[in-house]
């Protein structure tokens, strides 16, 4: 296991808060079953806890686990897609409560990058992912985007891909009243 995995696995155990990079942004995250971890990064972001976060897992399996009632329509979907697609699922179980939705739902992905999923399976949990700054201001598309505020206030920072240049977020989808699916972002 690379130093960088081991030193994440640890922020992470410690309830602490990393910046890390994804299949699409910079992303800082934390433990998505701890409430006081996920507090840190709202004050971060200076982001009310009324707009949700993104949570990443490393597989179905682990989705399953936070969400029992997972359609064929939805796996099918999960199972042929190519590109990051985040999907908001209706009564989730097991997560922080101030990651859900006030109606009960939460957006998940199911991550590609390499060491995000490494990191998530060897975590064994799912983690916070949301855009490395501050609410309102521009999403950055390089580690050399990022803020100062947002650098100096999470507890590590990844020293992994910090020349990429990423401008695509993830495809967003909602599971509807009748099970369709809604393409929120495309």
């Amino acid at each position: 296991m690379t130093t960088e995995l081991k030193k994440s696995i640890q922020v992470l155990q410690d309830k602490k808060v990393l910046l890390y990079p994804t299949d699409t942004v910079w992303g800082i995250g934390c433990d998505a079953t701890s409430k006081g971890a996920v507090e840190k990064i709202f004050k971060i972001k200076q982001r009310p806890e009324s707009k949700s976060l993104i949570i990443l897992v490393d597989s179905i399996e682990m989705l399953q686990k936070y969400i029992p009632l997972i359609s064929k329509n939805i796996l099918k979907v999960l199972n042929e897609t190519s590109k990051p697609t985040t999907i908001i699922y209706n009564n989730p179980i097991g997560l922080a409560k101030n990651v859900v939705a006030k109606d009960n739902t939460v957006a998940i992905r199911i991550v590609q990058n390499d060491f995000c999923k490494q990191l998530i399976m060897k975590f064994e949990k799912p983690i916070v992912s949301t855009s490395a700054n501050i609410s309102n201001n521009p999403t950055p598309k390089s580690f050399q985007e990022i803020e100062k505020s947002i650098l100096d206030s999470v507890d590590y920072i990844v020293d992994l891909q910090r020349e990429d240049i990423n401008d695509k977020s993830s495809t967003i989808l909602k599971i509807g009243d009748n099970g369709e699916l809604i393409v929120l972002r495309d």
